[in-house]
């Protein structure tokens, strides 16, 4: 449901949806608008934002449920995951099937969770603003880095509770710290995707691997400071994503090659160098066609499913404490004859005359 949810999320930011709800109403926005009368205010409010203005500017009523459905669904989507987490997280704690340890954790993911709706609220108020007329890139960034945070911890822990006990994988150190280092790779790739994403970066410089005939696009520090280009500049942040996702295709297939070579499941490691193949492929069709909205989707899902496949590779390789404790035989330990002793003692003196 997460893994749908950043799709979602995608698609209403690549349509210009997130903008269309301009109330957080946490219990009441679960239902859609019922009367012709509450379309029209809903629309009336729409129409007041910078984006109606400057971009949707008389596309009608019609337009805008449109984008108004999209955005209600990647909401109600969010509530409906909240709900598909707690009443079986309180069930199962109450009848004691959730060990204690995972109790603390369980409840500070639903708290992220809820955090997670009031910074998507915090995001699309930026687009409110005056002259906006989408959302801020650095809190589209923090939106979807909290999603991918609670998606991969959601991830691991369910990895944990299916293989408790697994062998671990006899691997040496450096094949851990190469999938360690690969899964920061990707993370720090994800990220400037944001970016890229937030500043529409991707509708310019649509050649691939040159940017306007050059390695290195003219202007990539062009403002001052020079940090400010890493999240401002749309050719410096177009750019650091290319870079980024090459060295990633890099090192996960690396990773995939030396997984298969140190005898890791040869389906894991398939498909963990698919997906990373897979995802730059679409990274590169997503530019050349200027950002489709379905291919610029896909994409978004392709990062989430590599993430996935290289959790779990992390997962398998991983320094966990085995909590498998052998017990002795009864018969073994001290004083395990004793109960017997006692049980034949009571029997002698049951007898008669005994």
């Amino acid at each position: 449901m997460i893994m749908i949810m950043i799709v979602l999320g995608g698609v209403t930011r690549l349509t210009g949806s997130g903008l269309s709800i301009m109330e957080w109403a946490p219990l009441m926005g679960a239902l859609p608008p019922t009367s012709n009368a509450e379309w029209h205010r809903l629309f009336a409010l729409y129409q007041k934002i910078p984006q109606y203005a400057l971009v949707n500017q008389g596309f009608g009523l019609a337009g805008f449920k449109q984008i108004f459905w999209l955005e209600w669904t990647h909401r109600l989507w969010g509530r409906l995951i909240g709900v598909v987490f707690l009443l079986p997280m309180l069930w199962l704690w109450i009848t004691a099937r959730i060990e204690r340890r995972l109790i603390p954790r369980f409840c500070l993911l639903f708290v992220l969770g809820g955090l997670q709706g009031a910074v998507g609220w915090f995001m699309v108020a930026s687009g409110f603003l005056p002259d906006s007329t989408a959302v801020s890139p650095g809190r589209l960034v923090v939106h979807l880095a909290l999603a991918l945070i609670l998606y991969a911890t959601i991830l691991w822990t369910g990895l944990s509770a299916l293989h408790p006990w697994s062998d671990r994988t006899a691997a040496p150190p450096w094949l851990k710290l190469l999938a360690s280092t690969s899964l920061g790779l990707l993370t720090l790739t994800i990220v400037a995707g944001g970016f890229t994403a937030g500043l529409h970066a991707g509708l310019t410089y649509n050649t691939f691997p040159l940017m306007d005939g050059h390695l290195v696009p003219q202007g990539y520090a062009a403002l001052h400071p020079l940090l400010r280009n890493l999240t401002q500049n749309i050719a410096a942040v177009q750019f650091d994503h290319r870079l980024l996702a090459t060295l990633t295709l890099i090192l996960v297939t690396t990773t995939a090659v030396a997984c298969w070579r140190a005898r890791l499941p040869r389906k894991l490691c398939a498909c963990l160098a698919a997906a990373v193949i897979a995802q730059y492929l679409l990274g590169v069709t997503t530019l050349l066609l200027a950002v489709p909205v379905p291919v610029a989707a896909l994409h978004q899902l392709g990062a989430v499913v590599l993430l996935t496949v290289l959790l779990i590779v992390v997962h398998r390789l991983r320094h966990a404490p085995r909590r498998h404790i052998e017990l002795p035989q009864a018969a073994n330990l001290p004083g395990a004859d004793r109960p017997r002793e006692r049980m034949a003692n009571r029997n002698r003196a049951a007898r008669p005359g005994g």
